[in-house]
């Protein structure tokens, strides 16, 4: 496994409003129209965040699965200083920083990556998974675990079921039931890939439990990779 160390981009916003220009200029570039890489073929990554706000640390952990298999083929850590106040709505400039270290510090494309949180199902239509998108340039998709603000009707109970997420009558992600019986998850278009494709690799991620594989590997590996950072004092300055 390979371990990178943060570093804020010079010009990171550093207040709410810089913040929310920064959402307002890109979301304009996010790409809706592209179907996306089909469910079980090439790679598909999880890239997930965890924090130590005692210590002012931030983990994150991308981790790159065999889209046939789910075999881990290669993962990637970094650990840095948490770049950006706790806002709803703008916890994006707190993750991208450390997400994209550990994304960069891969030997392999990613794919589809899939993050754990939303996309255009976000009150500014621009969360987590989007704003990697279009700095990337990579297909992305946000899996969370709870929705965000959105009405939605219970999915149907057996596995596949889904409802839409409506900001009034825009469709602006699903409800995706992927175990039967089991509380669902919120699907959301990211970038280049439509929300079709994004719902199908949810299903084919999750064979044994409710949530993707890839936020499930990803989750454990920046865990660990922050409680290890915080055992040895490394800031990853």
């Amino acid at each position: 496994m390979t371990s990178a160390r943060v570093r804020i981009p010079d010009g990171w916003p550093a207040t709410e409003e810089q913040a929310r220009a920064v959402q307002d200029e890109l979301r304009g570039r996010v790409v809706r129209d592209e179907p996306g890489p089909p469910p079980g073929r090439g790679h598909v990554t999880g890239v997930d965040v965890a924090y130590d706000d005692e210590r002012d640390l931030v983990a994150a952990a991308a981790v790159v699965l065999d889209a046939a298999t789910l075999d881990v083929v290669a993962e990637t850590t970094a650990v840095g200083r948490v770049s950006f106040p706790y806002v709803p709505g703008l916890l994006a400039f707190r993750e991208i920083p450390a997400v994209l270290a550990a994304l960069d510090a891969l030997p392999c494309g990613p794919g589809l990556v899939v993050c754990d949180g939303y996309g255009l199902a976000h009150p500014r239509r621009f969360g987590l998974a989007s704003h990697l998108g279009v700095l990337t340039g990579l297909p992305t998709a946000g899996v969370a675990k709870n929705p965000f603000t959105f009405a939605h009707a219970e999915p149907g109970a057996p596995r596949g079921s889904s409802s839409p997420l409506l900001a009034g009558d825009e469709e602006v992600g699903r409800a995706l039931r992927t175990r039967d019986g089991v509380k669902p998850v919120f699907v959301s278009v990211g970038h280049r890939v439509t929300l079709d494709t994004a719902c199908a690799h949810t299903l084919w991620l999750t064979p044994r439990f409710r949530l993707p594989e890839t936020t499930r590997r990803a989750d454990a590996l920046c865990r660990r990779a922050l409680r290890e950072a915080a055992a040895s004092g490394d800031a990853g300055a």
